[in-house]
């Protein structure tokens, strides 16, 4: 997840499609269509370990406690609110409520009503959905049976993953020391990215002239009046958002530098328009350091384990895919961890008003 803001510069975009679980807004709250929609709860599983249960497992009683207000029935104790025929329990906010990250203690009542009207609203589209035997649609039908295999799969990683050991002292020294582009060299980087669209034959003309302009902004008149399409973004980046490849190369520039990196339908050149060190000690990194190390050892042992399956159990491709596997070499298991959809300034302890201060932006 990205820290800051983005301009456009010149060129187009395109009209991206919406998706089938594109959230939808109901009377001012965010509903998710798709397998929430049925009631399928999707435990998310995140193997490089920088995701966090954002409560307690205290705080999470509590509200259990609360609910319970002394009554009799353990049943009727847990129902948080009748919907026609149907109940939403307390156990339902619960589990939202977990997966919220960075919640405190006093902010759990009120955001415990809010998932509730949430989960009205939700639950009052899937009884419309169900009259209207939406739940019977194969499109529908197929969604659920694909979430409902990845919640297993990912289940089985999970604990899987639990077996893994925690980094030592020495290993997370290690790694602070041997990357210090994110943590003793560590910089805020403003960029700017042009991506460029053109043929093969005009790559050469480009290159020429964004050697020779003395300005960012000389280049893109050029473009402009080449009739070169292009779309351009602006960005403040701490370096851990930055991408590994990516970050190699803007830690040993100087603001004013660019570099250019080859596109499938043209190029893209990253300008570094400004940059400000802004370093983290080891005591700030650690958490997330140890949490990344963990996550590693967590997806190796998944990758080796599901390396043996494959080994062990009889694979038969058909048709086409069949052609395919006889002209390629075994795929390495596709298995792989959800994307980090934490805000990356969490692993050097930083949050984003932190970043945009280092470069001086209000």
């Amino acid at each position: 997840m990205e820290s800051g803001f983005t301009v456009m510069v010149h060129g187009y975009t395109r009209r991206s499609r919406e998706s089938v679980g594109r959230p939808v807004r109901v009377a001012g709250t965010c509903i998710t269509t798709r397998v929430e929609a049925m009631n399928l709860k999707r435990k998310r599983f995140n193997c490089n370990g920088f995701r966090w249960a954002g409560l307690t497992a205290a705080t999470v009683v509590a509200i259990g406690l609360a609910a319970c207000g002394g009554g009799s029935g353990a049943k009727a104790s847990q129902t948080a609110a009748k919907v026609n025929k149907e109940e939403i329990t307390v156990h339902q906010i619960n589990y939202v409520l977990q997966r919220q990250p960075n919640i405190k203690k006093e902010q759990v009542e009120p955001a415990s009503r809010q998932v509730l009207e949430r989960l009205i609203d939700q639950e009052l589209l899937v009884q419309k959905a169900q009259d209207l035997k939406l739940d019977r649609d194969p499109r529908v039908v197929q969604q659920i049976e694909t979430a409902k295999r990845e919640i297993i799969a990912r289940a089985y990683a999970e604990r899987l993953g639990e077996k893994a050991t925690k980094p030592s002292e020495e290993d997370v020294s290690k790694y602070f020391n041997e990357n210090p582009a994110l943590f003793t060299e560590r910089r805020v980087y403003n960029v700017q990215e042009l991506n460029i669209e053109a043929k093969p034959e005009q790559l050469e003309g480009i290159r020429s002239h964004l050697t020779d302009a003395k300005t960012l902004t000389e280049f893109v008149e050029y473009l402009k009046a080449s009739d070169i399409k292009f779309v351009g973004t602006q960005s403040v980046r701490a370096a851990e958002q930055v991408a590994a490849g990516s970050l190699r190369i803007l830690s040993k520039m100087k603001d004013g530098q660019h570099f250019e990196a080859p596109m499938p339908n043209g190029v893209m050149v990253v300008y570094l328009a400004g940059s400000r060190v802004q370093p983290v000690t080891l005591e700030q990194a650690r958490p997330a350091i140890e949490g990344f190390l963990l996550g590693q050892r967590r997806m190796e042992l998944i990758t080796k384990d599901v390396k043996a399956m494959r080994d062990n159990a009889k694979i038969e491709y058909v048709g086409k895919f069949a052609e395919a596997a006889a002209s390629s070499p075994t795929p390495a298991p596709a298995l792989t961890p959800d994307p980090v959809t934490e805000p990356a300034s969490s692993a050097t302890g930083l949050d984003n008003s932190t970043i945009s201060k280092g470069l001086g932006i209000k």
